[in-house]
């Protein structure tokens, strides 16, 4: 897998549910009850920032995550799409693809933010979540050959 990091939970490519895994990065569907469709893109080996890439991976990184986008919001239709790689608390590449909903706790604001409302009830959540498994089916297809 390449070089890793004592104490990197990114390192650990067993973490997770992987739904795509390819030899420079993998795909992870985040267990978040209140954002359902909510994936990672992580890159495999320990490297801090984007500009530590070589440009021909970093064009196979963000090739990943626009495929991850597109996915997202094709099944989840969500009213906006959140891309972020922040990086603060793990400095391990990675990307979080996140679909977000005027109803969401948290809109317009990020989704680590405090809280503004109560988020969707739960027949919403329900519906969101019951497409998981065909955006799951989509994402993987998408990265097949």
């Amino acid at each position: 897998m390449g070089v890793q990091a004592a104490n990197c939970e990114l390192c650990d490519a067993s973490l997770g549910d992987v739904i795509v895994r390819t030899a420079q990065f993998r795909v992870i569907l985040v267990d978040d009850a209140s954002y359902p469709g909510f994936c990672r893109v992580i890159w495999n080996t320990h490297v801090r920032e984007m500009t530590d890439l070589d440009a021909s991976d970093r064009n196979v990184f963000m090739q990943a995550v626009w495929q991850v986008e597109a996915a997202v919001r094709q099944i989840m239709q969500p009213h906006k799409m959140n891309l972020a790689s922040l990086g603060n608390m793990v400095p391990h590449l990675h990307w979080h693809i996140i679909p977000r909903y005027a109803d969401d706790a948290h809109f317009p604001n990020p989704v680590w933010a405090t809280a503004r409302a109560e988020g969707p009830d739960e027949a919403g959540l329900a519906a969101r979540r019951s497409l998981l498994p065909l955006l799951r089916q989509t994402i993987i297809t998408s990265f097949q050959p």
